[in-house]
């Protein structure tokens, strides 16, 4: 039995959007089942005694110091902007969405 049906991948494809082909979709079906199916021969695999990790590297807090630094002004920063509104950044809308 796949792990992700053809009308799956299209119902996430309405979600996300996507207007695929038929073709399209049976391509996706078969290659999410794929993915999905070595998801879960991995975590056979993983055993409860082995502790989860992030990085197999034990570093700690490699970051800088968070120091404030001066910056520019609202204005400096909107100069060259093609649009501004009500001193932000203006963009075209995208999605066809209300605000």
């Amino acid at each position: 039995m796949p792990a992700i049906s053809r009308d799956e991948v299209a119902h996430l494809a309405r979600l996300s959007r996507l207007a695929l082909t038929d073709d399209e979709l049976d391509l996706y079906a078969g290659q999410l089942d794929s993915i999905l199916t070595h998801v879960a021969q991995i975590s056979q695999v993983a055993a409860a005694d082995v502790p989860a990790t992030a990085s197999p590297n034990p570093e700690t807090n490699v970051t800088r110091p968070d120091v404030p630094q001066p910056c520019l002004t609202p204005e400096q920063a909107l100069a060259m902007a093609p649009a501004v509104e009500e001193q932000r950044f203006m963009v075209p809308q995208i999605l066809g969405e209300g605000a």
